[in-house]
């Protein structure tokens, strides 16, 4: 698994001598395809604050993690989990999230097998799973850990860690790409980088079938340092919920970036309680993990038990507190 992050790539506002703006992006299909997605709105970004702003676009979810504890990211898209993490530690706000609405196709995680492939069902994959090899996402992922983790295989007494024959873990692209390779028999992922995935690799998409779907996933949001002024906190939310909107050429030109971005509505202004349904997935699968241990003692299982319950009503109070 790559480990190293990408240089900062800059988008420089004439001559200003402002202090950058760094934005920091998970990996889509790879560090350069995340960063070049995000060009063009991240230009306009520092036209509308005045600013530059610069892009940090890693290969791993642990190196945005690292550079966010680090505070060398001021603006961020995170996953549900990770802007949980970094809200609760209080070093960020959310300031929005991809707007949908009900007529929008659902963002869901999905498990990908080969069309011709030896797993040819969901009910094989679940009473053998030490017989397969299973491509998944990191941890912090919800569509390529979590959500499979909480919905499907604990459920079944399954865990992902240690029942597979072998596991690697990558993004949502490494993960597809191995299966339709016949590199791993298995590979979580999601219904929208799915999506992307067929229109990038056709061939191999070809070879793959979805056998399992997830309920809808938390909204991604993007978080912004907690230290930042608040007018500046507001001009920012201010730019992402208005990016798209104009009309014209230039509005055009913008609604056509947010499509690339799998964001075509653009976003919507929300909060830190936007966050209360992660904190609801990473309370089920603590719990249900809980449950599914071995312990000395049954005492020892409902301390385990105690600690979880406790843990998510302060995170519940943390994020209703500060959206007040």
């Amino acid at each position: 698994m790559l480990l190293a992050a990408l240089g900062w790539h800059a988008f420089a506002v004439a001559r200003d001598v402002a202090e950058p703006l760094r934005f920091g992006v998970l990996p889509i299909g790879g560090a350069v395809e995340s960063k070049d997605g995000w060009a063009p709105l991240l230009a306009d970004l520092a036209r509308a604050v005045g600013r530059p702003v610069t892009v940090l676009s890693v290969t791993t979810y642990e190196s945005l993690g690292q550079a966010i504890e680090r505070n060398e990211v001021d603006l961020a898209l995170l996953s549900a989990k990770m802007a949980l993490d970094a809200v609760t530690e209080r070093r960020m706000n959310v300031l929005v999230q991809v707007k949908r609405h009900p007529g929008d196709p659902d963002h869901r995680a999905i498990l990908l097998v080969r069309k011709d492939g030896p797993l040819s069902s969901l009910d094989d994959l679940l009473a053998h799973p030490e017989r397969w090899r299973l491509a998944r996402g990191d941890s912090r992922s919800v569509s390529g850990f979590i959500l499979p983790q909480v919905q499907l295989f604990l459920p079944h007494r399954v865990e992902m860690e240690t029942r597979f024959k072998s596991e690697m873990v990558g993004t949502h692209q490494a993960t597809a790409l191995a299966v339709a390779n016949g590199d791993a028999d298995v590979a979580t992922n999601n219904t929208t980088d799915f999506e992307r995935f067929r229109h990038q690799f056709p061939a191999e998409a070809g070879r793959l079938q979805v056998v399992w779907r997830s309920d809808p996933t938390p909204q991604a949001p993007i978080v912004a340092r907690r230290d930042l002024p608040p007018e500046f906190q507001k001009k920012l939310r201010a730019f992402f919920t208005g990016y798209g909107r104009e009309p014209g050429v230039r509005g055009n030109a913008q609604r056509e970036t947010l499509k690339d971005l799998h964001a075509s509505l653009g976003y919507a202004a929300a909060d830190n309680k936007a966050l209360l349904p992660a904190a609801r997935l990473e309370y089920q699968l603590a719990r249900q993990s809980a449950l599914n241990a071995r312990w000395v003692s049954e005492e020892a299982r409902q301390a385990k038990l105690d600690r979880i319950e406790q843990a998510y009503a302060q995170q519940q109070a943390v994020l209703r507190a500060d959206s007040r």
